[in-house]
This record gives structure tokens, C-alpha cells and sequence, in this order.
């Protein structure tokens, strides 16, 4: 199961995080993030101890979706030792998803 970051937690939970984190920018709302939610936990499942996933609701959270241009959802930023290490932006086929998180633990 993803974790749910805020702007309250998520320098402690991403920024200063050991593993790799994958942080899905989304709203309630949205359409294509309702899409991508079950994708999104079932990476958090497959790739637990490896990859820490959860995501951002934006409307919650405007001063960190601003932090980092998030300017259409779903966004998916994947942070290592703090910084953003790769983004990619929209609703992806799940085999694309995919390759893009194994891109990123490469």
C-alpha cells in the first residue's frame, strides 16, 4: 500500500528518505490519477524495501506541488538522496509504468 505524504511529512518521509522515493502528484478529483492509483499500489507492493511510494494530493498540498512545477496530474517524481532524479508526467499503460520505475532503481 502507498504511504500518503503532505506537506507536514514529506521532507522527513522523501527528502530525507534512505530508499528511493516515487511520489504520485494527484487530486481526488482527477480523472487519470483514479486511473493510475491501482498501478501506483501495486509497485509500492512489488518493489517494498526497495522503493518507498505514496502519494500527494496537490490540492492539500499546493506549496510542495509549486516546489516542484507540478503543473498537470497525475506527475510522478522519483526522488534518491533527496533529489529529483526523474519525472514523468500523465496516465501511463501499466508495462510503460512499469519500465519507468525500473528506470529509475536501474
Amino acid at each position: 500500500m502507498s504511504l500518503v505524504f503532505t506537506s507536514e511529512n514529506f521532507d522527513a518521509e522523501v527528502l530525507q528518505s534512505d530508499l528511493p522515493v516515487m511520489v504520485d502528484f494527484y487530486a481526488d478529483w482527477c480523472g487519470p490519477c483514479k486511473m493510475m492509483s491501482p498501478m501506483v499500489d501495486e509497485i509500492a507492493t512489488a518493489q517494498e524495501g526497495k522503493l518507498k511510494v505514496g502519494k500527494l494530493n496537490v490540492d492539500m498540498a499546493q506549496d510542495i506541488a509549486t516546489r516542484y512545477a507540478v503543473m498537470s496530474i497525475p506527475t510522478f517524481i522519483f526522488f534518491k538522496n533527496g533529489e529529483v532524479v526523474h519525472k514523468t508526467v500523465g496516465a501511463l499503460p501499466q508495462d510503460a509504468f512499469e519500465q519507468e520505475v525500473a528506470h529509475v532503481l536501474g
